[in-house]
């Protein structure tokens, strides 16, 4: 293999892998790195389902290159939860039953998490603006909603 060495870290850790040119991040980190929590949905950014954060910035890792993460700070959804404890966003989720078939729930987790950190307080306005570009064909999005307000209560509280 001829590929591109790229060094970065994810969710804290720093990983080396090599790559091909035109490998996505997605693909990357599913199938180089095992890290199968982003789902491929539709491979044009649109569904939100491969969404990860590059330096605190919410991205589909669908329209990424694999190489451009050189030097980033890549957060998945494998990072949200801290040891065994999942992250209030993951456990709201829960409480609210607010996921079914779950293909969208790890893109939806990131950006709510990507949410919350940059806006601890949230309407359900922004809430909603936020998530548009996560596509869920289950739940419809109240549950959703609801789960990432309560989490962001529980956020403020703690």
């Amino acid at each position: 293999m001829s590929g591109i060495h790229v060094s970065t870290t994810i969710n804290g850790d720093q990983i080396d892998y090599v790559c091909e040119p035109e490998e996505t991040m997605l693909d990357v980190l599913r199938d180089r790195l095992g890290m199968t929590g982003a789902k491929e949905g539709c491979s044009t950014g649109d569904c939100g389902a491969c969404s990860i954060t590059v330096d605190g910035r919410l991205t589909c890792s669908c329209l990424m290159l694999g190489a451009e993460a050189g030097g980033h700070e890549i957060g998945t959804v494998e990072g949200v939860a801290q040891g065994n404890e999942l992250h209030p966003v993951q456990q709201k989720i829960l409480d609210h039953a607010a996921l079914q078939c779950g293909v969208c729930t790890p893109g939806i987790v990131v950006a709510a998490k990507a949410l919350l950190e940059k806006n601890p307080d949230p309407t359900e306005t922004e809430v909603r603006y936020w998530l548009a570009g996560n596509l869920c064909r289950c739940t419809g999005y109240d549950k959703i909603i609801r789960a990432v307000m309560d989490a962001a209560q529980e956020l403020r509280s703690a």
